[in-house]
């Protein structure tokens, strides 16, 4: 993954979080409840390669990287967005972990978020 895919990737992502965008269930080997305490719980740092699905996956149906600072820019409005969602926002499913509360999906958009940039150093 390219960093202007991981901006695209990203972006796609809080896309999923917000209901933008929906995705199919993958079909995970473990209960969903075990996978959520494991990604957002767990103080590791997240590994590298974990598959994901389609919809947020750039070299399938994930939105194409065009312009660097126009995405970067976009992902900086989405990420101001998400953080200041109303308490009344109802939640959708994600396709791993299942139904979370608003703090959860808080913790999964930094840790997610996170683990991008800290592939490239920043």
């Amino acid at each position: 993954m390219s960093a202007h895919q991981a901006v695209c990737h990203v972006n796609d992502a809080f896309r999923l979080y917000t209901g933008v965008i929906t995705a199919g269930q993958p079909g995970f080997p473990y209960p969903s409840k075990l996978l959520k305490w494991g990604a957002l719980l767990v103080p590791v740092r997240w590994p590298k390669g974990f598959k994901t699905v389609p919809e947020v996956d750039q070299e399938l149906g994930g939105t194409r990287p065009v312009e660097f600072k126009q995405d970067v820019a976009e992902l900086k409005d989405r990420i101001v967005s998400f953080t200041q969602i109303p308490e009344s926002f109802v939640w959708p499913s994600h396709p791993y972990l299942g139904v979370m509360s608003a703090s959860e999906w808080m913790r999964l958009g930094y840790l997610h978020t996170d683990h991008h940039l800290r592939q490239f150093g920043a």
